[in-house]
């Protein structure tokens, strides 16, 4: 008999095995209160690192949404709508949510080498920790994105409660994209060089600035595409339940919740199968 098979009798497991994935899950969940209290205390320190704290978090897509919107705005003319400044502030403000959930999650490991080289826990509780932090970071965003709706014309209506089950969807679909990005970083650590101009093309062809329908209209096979963009269309779901605007049908529905339950389980199974991994020293 070998030693391994001595050490499985007695239910001993070598240090740092990778579990099965329902005792990782279950090991995540047990840990919870954790994941939130690490993800509220980096919000209240991103907040301390500057002078105008909190606000900040309002004023980068506010700033983004003034300044993308004009440009795009004046190169679109005719094709952009009479209720393009809302369309664009509901597309910004929801695109960062994305876009920070993409970045943050490539660095959940790598950048907290301390941390994982230290402490027995399951690795995901990094990148879920930082989906927490982000939809802790997202709330006032959604509360000044309405005010911004009220204040540039938009009546508000029940529909906007809808808010509440697209933002759900829309965070197990960036959860998964975090835990694939994540992943990936520890293998290929230059890939979060590439990361700010994957996230820079993502945002010019996502819909964030411009309405697929209308500047496409004559190219059909590529608003086909569109209809199946994940992003996209949880941007056009939510204009459509804030702007009330017909255009934007149920359909949107299907594909968000299809992708983020793929993206999930895509990235679940994808970061789990390299969690002996994490935190081995390079």
């Amino acid at each position: 008999m070998t030693v391994a098979d001595e050490a499985e009798k007695y239910g001993l497991h070598r240090v740092g095995a990778r579990p099965t994935l329902v005792n990782y899950l279950k090991e995540t969940w047990q840990r919870r209160e954790f994941i939130y209290e690490l993800a509220k205390a980096r919000v209240q320190s991103q907040n301390q690192r500057n002078r105008l704290g909190i606000v900040w978090i309002v004023l980068k897509p506010t700033f983004n949404a003034l300044m993308y919107g004009f440009i795009f705005g004046i190169l679109q003319g005719g094709s952009r709508g009479i209720d393009y400044p809302v369309f664009v502030v509901i597309g910004v403000f929801l695109f960062e949510f994305f876009s920070t959930s993409m970045t943050g999650g490539a660095k959940a490991i790598t950048g907290n080498n301390a941390l994982v080289q230290s402490l027995s826990f399951p690795r995901l509780a990094l990148p879920v920790a930082q989906i927490t932090q982000n939809v802790l970071t997202l709330m006032p965003m959604v509360v000044v994105m309405f005010i911004y709706a009220l204040i540039l014309g938009t009546t508000p209506k029940w529909s906007w409660l809808t808010i509440i089950p697209i933002i759900a969807l829309f965070t197990v679909f960036n959860l998964g994209v975090a835990l694939i990005c994540a992943r990936i970083t520890v293998h290929v650590r230059d890939f979060t060089q590439i990361l700010p101009l994957i996230g820079r093309v993502l945002f010019y062809t996502s819909g964030v600035l411009f309405s697929a329908e209308r500047l496409l209209s004559h190219w059909p096979w590529m608003i086909a595409i569109f209809d199946v963009h994940p992003v996209y269309q949880t941007l056009q779901l939510a204009r459509g339940m804030i702007m009330n605007v017909s255009e934007y049908d149920s359909w949107a529905w299907w594909v968000l919740t299809a992708w983020a339950v793929v993206t999930l389980l895509v990235g679940l199974l994808y970061f789990w199968k390299a969690e002996e991994r994490y935190g081995r020293a390079n």
